[in-house]
């Protein structure tokens, strides 16, 4: 397939708010594909590179290089550059990344070269997310949309099921069953505004902590035991605390879903850096287990016993989890009836949080696994973190986004009257919205270096976040988690914003 078809619609993708038009143009594309274009196609639609991040800086792509005339390259060619310009290292590195990248823009038209900048520094954002891309392939294949879900749950790939199904057709999908050994996307919780809202929806229902550590599916095969991040990726040999505790369970087969996360001497969760850096450390891994020691805490088991429990209710799943996994290796519930109990649910909320956890899970009581999505039978609350915050520059976006000021800088007080930057968001912009700041930002501007625009810092926004980590990338030694902007307050003056202090204040767990 070539690469100018795949760029055409990734702009049309970007150009439609409709469903339904962009899984008929996915399935026209996939239609179109060669099955081993399909593991490429798929996540540069999703403006993903399957290199992952290749360390091109912006010096080496601002250059401007004269484009082809005609189109002429494959995806399957640049799938193949990139990972060269990947595995370029040592002296000289930089200079022969540029030289690469140069050939590569060399060989694309305008178009090739827009698509390819966005996808190379992450701003490819059209809305073609796997869940679309799944029913595209429904319709390009003649098969059931929801057979295609379960087959790539399974699979753990989308990839995989993308290749088979293009190569043999519907019947392709039997061969992806449940196996142990074998990890599987993991089912994820829609957002509910409140607990009351939560059983309103679901009715008879579990209400689960939520903890805030690292999720993962362990598979235990007799003497076997193998670890899986929500991505899929092995972390088995990071984690020996994990495999012992699985070893220790009365079960001999099977695959359960939890998460892992650190607790300090006096039982409350360290923060959640402290348990991502130990999930992430693979130097030492003895010293680091006894620095921050992590503990397994399930609430989900998808087989048993080579059963595949996928498709029994939750209530019949938290059964057998019991049978299995002693309580305080479980994570804490209650139960609550329906929306006559809700009482019981925030009561339940408010000791969570009061444990140091970050919400709870509402789960309805009868519905099955749905791995790989984010199903409407597990709803996440938690209470939601704003901030008044200054602007203080802002980032030229790039493809839908050309042209317009996007990734915000955002400052909070200091005891001085300056302001320190506490992160980046580029998050939660409606195109009105894209539109306005573009031109009162440009009003503000003091610099303009091609890239981001220094402002004054006189334009007060409002930001919700999830929370903090520690950052020496930043002046307050903190950066905040999941920014986004809710909306501006031109109501507010510059010092009416948020100082760096009352953010340390709300959050005593990232106290040195």
């Amino acid at each position: 397939m070539l690469l100018t078809r795949l760029a055409q619609v990734s702009r049309e993708v970007a150009a439609t708010a409709a469903r339904s038009r962009k899984t008929a143009l996915l399935a026209e594309l996939f239609r179109d594909a060669e099955a081993d274009d399909v593991p490429i196609v798929i996540p540069y639609l999703a403006g993903r590179l399957p290199q992952g991040r290749l360390g091109i800086g912006w010096k080496v792509l601002s250059r401007k290089v004269p484009a082809a005339a005609q189109p002429s390259l494959t995806v399957r060619e640049v799938d193949a550059r990139l990972t060269e310009l990947g595995k370029v290292s040592g002296p000289g590195s930089q200079a022969e990344r540029a030289r690469l990248v140069g050939e590569l823009m060399g060989a694309a038209t305008e178009d090739e070269q827009r698509f390819l900048f966005g996808l190379i520094t992450g701003e490819v954002r059209q809305g073609a997310l796997d869940a679309v891309a799944v029913e595209g392939l429904a319709a390009a294949t003649g098969a059931d949309a929801a057979d295609v879900r379960r087959a790539v749950m399974l699979a753990g790939s989308l990839q995989t099921v993308a290749r088979a199904l293009l190569a043999d057709g519907p019947t392709a999908l039997d061969r992806f069953r449940l196996t142990v050994g074998r990890p599987v996307l993991p089912m994820l919780a829609q957002t509910a505004s409140s607990v009351a809202e939560a059983v309103g929806k679901l009715g008879a229902c579990a209400v689960e902590e939520k903890l805030d550590g690292i999720r993962v599916q362990v598979h235990r095969d007799g003497d076997t035991v193998r670890v899986h991040t929500r991505t899929l990726d092995d972390i088995t040999d990071r984690l020996p605390e994990v495999t012992s505790a699985a070893l220790e369970l009365a079960g001999d087969r099977f695959v359960l879903d939890g998460e892992v996360i650190s607790f300090g001497a006096d039982g409350r969760p360290r923060s959640f850096q402290e348990t991502a850096g130990r999930v992430g450390s693979r130097v030492d891994v003895a010293r680091a287990a006894e620095e921050v020691p992590v503990s397994p805490v399930f609430f989900d088991v998808l087989a048993v016993d080579g059963r595949d429990l996928l498709d029994l209710p939750f209530a019949q799943r938290h059964a057998e989890l019991a049978r299995l996994v002693p309580e305080p290796m479980r994570v804490r519930r209650t139960v609550v009836s329906g929306p006559q109990d809700v009482t019981g649910a925030e009561e339940f909320l408010a000791e969570t949080l009061g444990r140091g956890h970050e919400g709870v899970v509402v789960k309805a009581l009868d519905a099955p696994y749905s791995a790989g999505r984010r199903g409407a039978s597990w709803l996440k609350v938690k209470p939601v973190h704003t901030l008044d915050l200054v602007v203080l520059a802002a980032e030229w976006g790039h493809g839908r986004r050309t042209g317009k000021l996007s990734n915000l800088h955002l400052g909070a007080r200091t005891p001085d009257g300056t302001f320190a930057m506490l992160g980046k968001t580029f998050k939660g912009m409606t195109d009105a919205m894209l539109t306005w700041q573009t031109e009162r930002l440009q009003a503000l501007a003091v610099q303009d270096d091609g890239w981001v625009v220094t402002v004054r810092p006189e334009l007060v926004v409002e930001i919700a976040y999830d929370g903090l980590q520690r950052s020496s990338r930043y002046p307050a030694g903190v950066t905040l988690r999941f920014a986004r902007v809710v909306r501006y307050r031109e109501d507010k003056r510059p010092q009416d914003a948020d100082t760096v202090e009352t953010l340390l204040a709300a959050h005593p767990e990232m106290k040195a």
